[in-house]
This record gives C-alpha cells, sequence and structure tokens, in this order.
C-alpha cells in the first residue's frame, strides 16, 4: 500500500525532544511520511531552558497551505498540536478544512495546559479558538487541564481514577460521538498511567494503560500523540493505536538515561516500535 501521509501542524524545538523533534521520527519510524508545517522555531523548548530563541512562522502557514493545494497534494492525517497565538489557531483551522477529505483523519492535540493551569503563553481568547479548533477533530487527545478548559468545568471536577468518572467525561467531550476521544492521564490503578479511549465508529469506551513511572517528562505527550497517528493512519483502530503509544511512551520513560529536561531518551527504542507498527495491531499485546 502507498506510504500514509501526515501533515503536522506543531512547532520545531531544535533541541529539548518534543513536538517536531518527537513527530518526524517517530512517524518515519512507524513508515509514515511526515510533513510539517512549522508554526515556529525556537532554539530549545520552553521547559527547563531559559533565554531560548523564538520565530514565529504564522506568516509562512497561508503560503504553504496555497502551495500545497495547488501541487494537489492530499493526507492521510493531519496531527495539530501547541499554537502560540490565536492566529495560528484560525489558521490552522482553515489548512484542516482546506485539506480535509472523507480519509482523512484530523487528529487535534489541544496542547493548553497541564496540572490543573493553563501555559502561561495560552490567553482565555486563545483557549476559546482552541475550543473551535477542536471541534474539526475526528480524534481528540486531551489531557485532564485541557479537558476542563474546553469543557469550561473545574480541573478538580475531572477525575480520572473511577471508571465511572473516566467514561463520563470521555463521552462529554466527543460531543455526543461527534469525535473519538482519547483522554490522557486516566489511571484506574496507583501503579499505572494511560488513557481512557471513546470510539465514535462502535460507540464503546475502553481503558489502555501501561506502568506508571513517576516524575514529570517532557515531550511525552508528543510522543503518546505520535504514536497514536501513526498507527491510526495505518489502519489500526483507535483502542489499538491508544495501547501501543501508552506502552511505548512507558518504555521509553522507563529507560530514560538523559537529563529530564532533555526530554525522552527515546530514539534507541524507535526500531522497536518500527517492527511493532509492521506487524500490525493483532501481533504482541495487542492480540
Amino acid at each position: 500500500m502507498p506510504t500514509p501521509r501526515i501533515a503536522a501542524v506543531h512547532d520545531l524545538s531544535a533541541f529539548g525532544r518534543c513536538s517536531l523533534t518527537v513527530i518526524l521520527p517517530t512517524l518515519s519510524a512507524m513508515g509514515v511520511q511526515c510533513c510539517p508545517v512549522v508554526t515556529a522555531y525556537l532554539s530549545t523548548h520552553t521547559g527547563g531552558f531559559a533565554a531560548n530563541t523564538f520565530l514565529d512562522l504564522t506568516d509562512q502557514m497561508e503560503p504553504v497551505t496555497a502551495h500545497w493545494q495547488s501541487l494537489g497534494l492530499t493526507f492521510d492525517g493531519v496531527y495539530t498540536g501547541f499554537m502560540g497565538s490565536r492566529e495560528q489557531i484560525t489558521r490552522t483551522a482553515d489548512f484542516i478544512r482546506t485539506f480535509r477529505r472523507p480519509d482523512c483523519r484530523i487528529i487535534v492535540d489541544p496542547v493548553m495546559g497541564d496540572h490543573g493551569k493553563p501555559y502561561r503563553t495560552y490567553t482565555p481568547e486563545m483557549c476559546r479558538a482552541m475550543s473551535g479548533l477542536a471541534e474539526l477533530a475526528d480524534v481528540l487527545t486531551p489531557n485532564a487541564t485541557e479537558a476542563a478548559l474546553l469543557l469550561g468545568e473545574d480541573y478538580d471536577a475531572i477525575r480520572l481514577d473511577r471508571e465511572a468518572d473516566c467514561r463520563y467525561w470521555a463521552q462529554r467531550l466527543s460531543r455526543d460521538g461527534a469525535c473519538s476521544v482519547v483522554l490522557k492521564g486516566a489511571s484506574l490503578s496507583p501503579e499505572t498511567a494511560g488513557a481512557v479511549c471513546f470510539d465514535r465508529e462502535s460507540g464503546e469506551t475502553i481503558f489502555v494503560s501501561a506502568p506508571l513511572v513517576p516524575g514529570q517528562f517532557h515531550g511525552t505527550g508528543d510522543l503518546f500523540a505520535s504514536v497514536l497517528s501513526g498507527a491510526l493512519v495505518r489502519g489500526w483502530s483507535l483502542a489499538a493505536a491508544a495501547r501501543l503509544a501508552a506502552e511505548f511512551t512507558s518504555a521509553c520513560v522507563r529507560r530514560q538515561g538523559t537529563p529530564c529536561r532533555e526530554g525522552m531518551d527515546f530514539e534507541p527504542l524507535l526500531w522497536r516500535l518500527g517492527q511493532r507498527a509492521e506487524e500490525g495491531p493483532h501481533a504482541g499485546s495487542d492480540h
């Protein structure tokens, strides 16, 4: 079959494994072509590094969209992440409308905050705009903080340690089944971490988990969503894709050998990910 192709609308942080420095190698290892729409170029990511450079590339988003459209390019998926301004969110929505087609999966990772608070760059206006972008998603991948922001709920209300609550919040985020949801951070036991997944196609809600590694590791969300996106455009079910994403992210965190601010030391394990992607969803632990 032709190599699947994903357009990835993200920033590029040159040092510190996150955003496109995670997404590009991960998708490539899975046998998926990644075509980046770069929203900004930074010398490092902003977690743990000071005085990073920042080049805003918002003015390049429309010309890239127009050029790709003139070439007749099509995509099997569009995967969006962190946005630096309301204008970027608006242009990303335009990009999605331009390239959307029935067999193109729109995966929106609404990167707005963590640990109960929005990121310092995210204004209330941007959060509202991100809610609009989320409405274009076929698959939405928030964490608990982002779920609270999208739903207008108090963060403390988003309990993800009880099965009934997990099901409730995932289904609410789906907007009555309009999109599938992978709500990250669900943990039904103290020893595991994972996600609750609502599949709009089957109407089922399932849980995926992997061994919990205490600590904060930069880039885990990008790695999880990249693996999920790659598996989805290769034809995996939502449950199998999320399970692979949880297991691979956990494996990378468990072998961590670099300072946390440099991100996960995931590159040595990419060959395993590629092998699993090639074997398909019914091999190994997904059987």
